[in-house]
């Protein structure tokens, strides 16, 4: 009797540890696989936090391209309205205005004939005048008035004033050309050719000389030599 339940026992005991030790592997890769699973649920985790972490950089990024364009309009300088032609025009030709060779004026003078048919080959009383148009051109319109007037309508060059040392007065040559109308009973139009300087005596004061050619019948040859009050 004692014999069999030791029996009974020991296999009772045998079967348990066969039990025991099967189980243990079991357990292992539970553990293992737990260990694994818990590992992969922290990258799962760390990656979904670097997830919610890259639209907020990309949406950064995004921001930044948006903000520049924005600062490079508010530093680009505003286009200034493109003045108009006939603006322009004013602001260059300004009758009067004073031109590189000095003020313009007005004045009287005497008129040298030197040859020719016509009074501009004659001496003769002559008004003159100078009539600044923009900073190198002035008009000249001047009359030798005789028997037959002679209005000279010369269009000249001005050019800067120069100091001569010898008399320590400044200078301003001009030369250009324009029309000569003889009046009268053969009343003739024709070129001009007109050159000459102008020294300034005082801010109100210039005076000048020059010489007139024109080509009306023949050619008339006249000295111009005059004062004129600076306006």
């Amino acid at each position: 009797m004692n014999n069999i339940l030791w029996r009974h026992t020991s296999t009772l005991l045998a079967l348990t540890s066969v039990t025991l030790v099967g189980m243990m592997p079991v357990r292992a890769e539970n553990t293992t696989n737990t260990t694994i699973s818990s590992d992969n649920s922290d990258n799962v985790v760390q990656k979904q936090e670097n997830s919610s972490e890259t639209p907020g950089t990309t949406l950064t990024s995004a921001s930044a391209l948006l903000t520049a364009p924005t600062s490079q309009i508010e530093r680009t300088p505003t286009a200034t309205t493109p003045q108009t032609e006939s603006t322009q025009v004013a602001q260059v030709v300004s009758p009067g205005r004073t031109t590189r060779s000095g003020p313009s004026y007005i004045g009287i003078g005497g008129n040298i004939g030197l040859t020719g048919n016509t009074t501009l080959s004659e001496g003769a009383f002559t008004v003159i005048s100078k009539i600044g148009l923009t900073r190198n051109l002035s008009a000249r319109p001047a009359a030798v008035i005789g028997d037959n007037t002679v209005f000279l309508i010369p269009l000249t060059v001005d050019f800067p004033q120069e100091n001569l040392e010898v008399t320590q007065l400044n200078i301003a040559p001009y030369i250009g050309g324009g029309v000569a109308i003889s009046t009268g009973r053969d009343s003739t139009v024709g070129a001009l050719i007109s050159g000459g300087v102008d020294v300034p005596l005082s801010p109100q004061i210039t005076a000048t000389g020059g010489v007139n050619v024109s080509f009306i019948d023949e050619t008339d040859v006249g000295v111009l030599v005059g004062v004129g009050y600076n306006f």
